[in-house]
């Protein structure tokens, strides 16, 4: 009985780890690649809160064209007792009571300035957004493609390993029969190390680049990846604009003019004057004023009174800056300084910006035609390699021209894997880099 529960137990603890090795297993498209990278960063939820707070701060600019209201209450307990005029002024638990309305008349465009700095924070908070946004796509289609690249590599190398394998053996067999030399036989064998040697690097590589990915994805460092937008097809770009108007950056740059006008417009607002207005009221009580009466036939009584009153007031004012050793007047003509570094900024970004485009648009252009010619040169090694195992296999070619072809063909598979993988980080970076890159 206890060795059949031993052998229960076994079994139960087998299929336990064979079910935490498949939760590691984690089949990948491009599209779930990117939503998981979307769900994951970091910096993208940091975005998110900064819109968050400028929405607040646009809400918070707005209740500034609004009444103030404000409550207040004071208690007071003053000793010794204040002498007025031979009566004694009492203020033993005083208490006030108000309540007072402020409302802002004129402040010299102040405050219509600060909403549209609010308003134009608010819009640029989404651009920074958008741009996040563009950044994790990039850098996730880039994690992407790079691990299918290097994937692919290993699977063409180890099949080049099992070809130079069986190749070894039937050179073996040849030497063993006296229809080959050792020469043949070295020539394979330093060709095979030095392709197992690059079966080494490329599975190193491969395994960095699966970390890599789990990291943009936020999946465990041992989750074992499988993605499944192998197929790599490169269709014609057609004709691509290179238009950057919809940048977050380029926007961005336009915002920071905008709020350089009104920072202007807020500096100058500081030597205009301004106009408010004020209300309120104020209850007080537990004052009192004690002293002594006649009441007649010289008999002198106490008397206390307690005030217990409210006051109500209103009051407008009016602030006029009159002389202040040109501080506004300094500050204004900082203001103009800083928006010319912002408009001098959009100028010098804006062509930056359109050399990128061009890049971008030339890059798609370009490597549309790489993948061409590496097509062409893959079909051509193919040939040339089928055509030299016939001629080997027949006795009419040395195995140095077998190995050569081997080689040729190991170079075009490889070409043709990096040029497919490459036109797909092309293709994202054109669209982030012409404002058009969602999801």
């Amino acid at each position: 009985m206890n060795g059949k529960n031993i052998v229960i137990s076994c079994c139960a603890a087998l299929f336990s780890v064979c079910g935490a090795v498949a939760q590691q297993r984690l089949p990948l498209s491009q599209a779930e690649c990117r939503e998981m990278a979307l769900l994951h960063s970091e910096g993208l939820q940091q975005a998110d809160n900064r819109l968050r707070q400028a929405e607040l701060d646009s809400e918070i600019a707005t209740a500034a064209y609004l009444p103030k209201i404000d409550g207040s209450a004071t208690g007071a307990y003053m000793l010794p007792d204040m002498d007025m005029m031979g009566m004694e002024l009492r203020m033993r638990g005083t208490y006030m009571a108000g309540i007072s309305l402020t409302q802002p008349i004129y402040a010299g465009g102040k405050i219509m300035a600060g909403k549209r700095l609010a308003r134009i924070g608010k819009e640029s908070a989404g651009e920074q957004l958008r741009m996040a946004r563009m950044d994790v796509l990039v850098e996730a289609d880039n994690a992407y493609w790079t691990y299918i690249a290097v994937e692919r590599k290993v699977r063409m190398l180890e099949g080049y390993c099992a070809r130079m394998d069986t190749l070894r053996r039937q050179v073996d067999a040849a030497l063993a029969a006296g229809m080959a030399t050792e020469n043949d036989l070295l020539r394979i064998e330093a060709k095979y190390s030095e392709v197992r040697y690059q079966l080494q690097k490329v599975r190193n590589g491969s395994d960095l680049c699966r970390l890599s990915l789990c990291r943009v994805i936020g999946a465990e460092l041992d989750t074992e990846i499988v993605p499944t937008d192998t197929v790599v097809v490169a269709s014609e770009p057609g004709r691509l604009v290179a238009d950057m108007v919809g940048r977050p950056e380029l926007r961005l740059l336009e915002k920071q003019v905008e709020a350089g006008e009104q920072q202007v417009r807020m500096a100058r607002a500081d030597a205009l004057p301004t106009v408010g207005l004020t209300a309120g009221y104020t209850y007080y009580g537990n004052i009192k004023l004690g002293s002594t009466i006649d009441v007649g036939g010289g008999v002198m009584m106490p008397y206390t009174q307690e005030f217990r009153d409210g006051i109500g007031i209103a009051m407008l004012a009016v602030k006029i800056p009159v002389f202040h050793w040109g501080e506004n007047r300094k500050r204004v003509r900082k203001a103009r300084y800083e928006l010319r570094n912002a408009e001098l900024e959009l100028q010098k970004n804006s062509r930056l910006m359109s050399i990128e485009v061009q890049r971008a648009v030339r890059n798609v252009e370009d490597g549309y035609l790489l993948v061409g010619t590496a097509e062409t040169g893959l079909r051509q090694a193919e040939e040339n390699l089928r055509v030299t195992g016939n001629r080997y296999a027949a006795s009419m070619a040395p195995l140095t021209d077998l190995l050569d072809a081997q080689s040729q063909w190991q170079q075009a598979e490889s070409n043709l894997i990096e040029a497919q993988t490459q036109y797909r980080i092309y293709e994202t970076e054109y669209l982030r880099a012409t404002g058009r890159l969602e999801q």
